[in-house]
């Protein structure tokens, strides 16, 4: 991933590897390397600037997710990115019993796993499928894999699933509003990215810490790339999609 040199991967997550980050180790550069290889387009579709900011906002997703972070943690509340792998407590196991082409396994939880902690059946039946493993049978394996892991979080963000785009074709410029989008204040830029993670939680409320965190970590990493973070940053006006 020639975007991303190991010492910036290094000086991106500082923390990933500290001791009180449950996912220590579980996040080598190699994996993310060999994760990348799987999805050709990414960080490689448009100009120099362009490409360099994909990539930032990817890892600014992600770090958000996996956030270790807080207000007056060391290096500040957007160096601690890749600090879980897995869920804590989670409220439920994420089946959608309605969803009967991704049916729920017996026994197994549907939680947020990975880098963009994964959720639901249907997340993780469609993943498997794409990648080679039954995510209904065998959810753990995002926790258990680290190349996997990252697999999945890229599988998500390349990914469209209607009537959401998918996040790639929204950094690199590929997506042009619906009707419903216009309607509905979906303005293309990070926000729309975040709504398209976790728009029904996050997005419509004004000041939403979450979304607040999301923007923080793509601020930091745009530096570090070099890049602007271009406009529409947050989703506070924008419903979600349905």
């Amino acid at each position: 991933m020639s975007l991303v040199p190991r010492t910036l991967y290094d000086q991106i997550f500082i923390h990933k590897d500290n001791n009180a980050c449950p996912a220590k180790g579980f996040y080598p550069y190699e994996a993310f390397v060999e994760a990348t290889r799987s999805f050709p387009k990414f960080g490689s579709v448009g100009n120099f600037w362009t490409r360099r900011r994909e990539v930032a906002a990817f890892l600014a997703q992600i770090s958000h997710e996996t956030t270790g972070g807080w207000a007056t943690a060391p290096d500040g509340p957007y160096a601690w990115g890749l600090c879980f792998k897995e869920e804590v407590s989670p409220q439920s196991n994420y089946c959608d019993a309605s969803n009967k082409d991704w049916p729920c396994v017996s026994g197994k939880s549907y939680k947020g796993r990975g880098p963009i902690q994964l959720s639901w059946n249907y997340n993780y039946g469609q993943a498997g499928r794409a990648l080679g493993f039954d995510g209904l049978q065998n959810p753990e394996l995002v926790a258990n894999n680290s190349v996997l892991a990252f697999k999945t979080a890229l599988w998500f963000w390349m990914t469209e699933q209607t009537p959401k785009p998918s996040c790639h074709n929204i950094m690199v410029n590929r997506y042009r509003p619906t009707k419903a989008d216009r309607a509905a204040n979906r303005t293309v830029g990070y926000g729309l990215v975040t709504n398209i993670i976790n728009g029904g939680l996050e997005c419509g409320i004004p000041g939403d810490g979450r979304v607040t965190d999301r923007v923080g970590y793509f601020q930091r990493y745009a530096q570090l790339f070099k890049v602007t973070t271009g406009p529409n940053l947050d989703c506070e006006n924008q419903r979600p999609f349905s």
